[in-house]
């Protein structure tokens, strides 16, 4: 009887199995628990989706608080609603959709060996995601002119209160991800630079953007949530 592990090893297991064209070629990143380029790339894809999903039961346990908090407070949330800065919203929303679309040229870039496409988009993505936190910056100042930071010296009522507790504590957690997603760009910026990734292995690009298109998608469920249900556009 043949033991079924002895077969995750074996080239005819499924997804192992090996081209005859580069069975004698071994490419220099290709590590050696995988038998080919493909399969090493959709290891890399699956345990980065498997990460995004932590990452969204994470969220959803805020949203699931911000919706039966809601429940509680429905007036109050309405009017700390009313209180941010729409605009500015709509314009975080816009500059992070701009951003998603440069990630993914970047990604098509690397797959098919652009190295100047490759830089321009990745660099355009970084200077959007720090328009994105230079916005956050100048609305939070708004907050703490207006009193609107809980605490000691908050102007409002207990669901206010509560509101821009749950506003802070997502929108500061979705800024500290976008930190991070900078820094992955600029990681991946630099070794584009010196021609690191071909169209063979660019597994840290696709890998990399997936998580900013993440951090994107969470900012276009936060903005409905947060800024459009102050009653501002009902007739």
């Amino acid at each position: 009887m043949v033991d079924p592990k002895s077969l995750l090893g074996s080239p005819t297991f499924p997804g192992n199995e090996i081209d005859p064209a580069t069975a004698h070629t071994h490419h220099p990143r290709l590590q050696h628990h995988f038998f080919s380029m493909e399969q090493q790339l959709e290891a890399s894809t699956l345990g980065m989706w498997v990460f995004l999903v932590t990452e969204v039961m994470f969220f959803g346990g805020l949203f699931m608080a911000y919706l039966v908090y809601r429940n509680a407070f429905f007036h109050d949330f309405e009017e700390g609603s009313r209180a941010l800065d729409v605009t500015m919203g709509a314009l975080n929303t816009l500059v992070l959709i701009c951003s998603s679309l440069t990630m993914a040229w970047a990604v098509r870039s690397a797959q098919i060996g652009k190295k100047t496409a490759l830089l321009v988009n990745l660099a355009l993505t970084m200077v959007f995601g720090t328009v994105f936190l230079v916005v956050k910056y100048f609305e939070y100042a708004q907050k703490f002119e207006h009193h609107h930071v809980p605490g000691p010296s908050f102007v409002g009522t207990a669901g206010e209160q509560i509101f821009f507790s749950l506003y802070f504590c997502l929108t500061g957690l979705h800024a500290i991800h976008m930190i991070v997603g900078l820094g992955l760009m600029a990681f991946i910026f630099i070794n584009s630079a010196k021609g690191k990734y071909t169209p063979s292995w660019y597994t840290p690009v696709e890998i990399s953007g997936l998580y900013w298109h993440f951090v994107d998608i969470v900012w276009i469920f936060l903005f409905p949530l947060l800024y459009l249900i102050g009653g501002r556009y009902t007739i």
